[in-house]
């Protein structure tokens, strides 16, 4: 099995099909964090300033900021649609090329049984795909 870059040495193909799929908690792991950035981002989406969307929509665990979830799955999600697509959080721009994907077993157990984006669009350069994982290291960054 190919691990890390030798799994995508030649890049990956992806294009977000709108499905809500990667939206959807699969009975894993499932927080969003958001950065500074974000919610300044998606508190100008919702017309209002980035501490009431703070207090309204986050919690701070361990000093970062997560999205609270009132159920299993992402409250921006509505009838399988992103309602903040254009505001989203860095986390979820980045989708599907987090660490925990990036390897070969991951990706075609899970990844490309789930989301119908894996393997269409546009191709991903390795040295792109591994400046995405960077950046996600500090989500303070995004």
């Amino acid at each position: 099995m190919k691990k890390g870059k030798q799994f995508y040495k030649e890049g990956i193909h992806f294009e977000c099909q709108g499905d809500g799929n990667c939206c959807v908690s699969r009975g894993r792991y499932g927080y969003v964090y958001l950065s500074f950035k974000d919610r300044k981002r998606l508190a100008a989406f919702f017309m209002m300033s980035a501490t009431e969307f703070t207090a309204t929509y986050t919690t701070k665990v361990d000093g970062l900021y997560e999205l609270k979830y009132s159920g299993d799955d992402c409250p921006f999600l509505v009838r399988n649609r992103c309602e903040v697509y254009d505001a989203r959080p860095w986390q979820c721009r980045t989708w599907p090329f987090w660490p925990e994907n990036m390897n070969e077993k991951v990706w075609n157990d899970e990844v490309l049984s789930w989301c119908p984006g894996a393997g269409k669009g546009r191709l991903y350069a390795a040295e792109e795909i591994e400046d995405i994982l960077l950046k996600k290291k500090d989500v303070g960054e995004s």
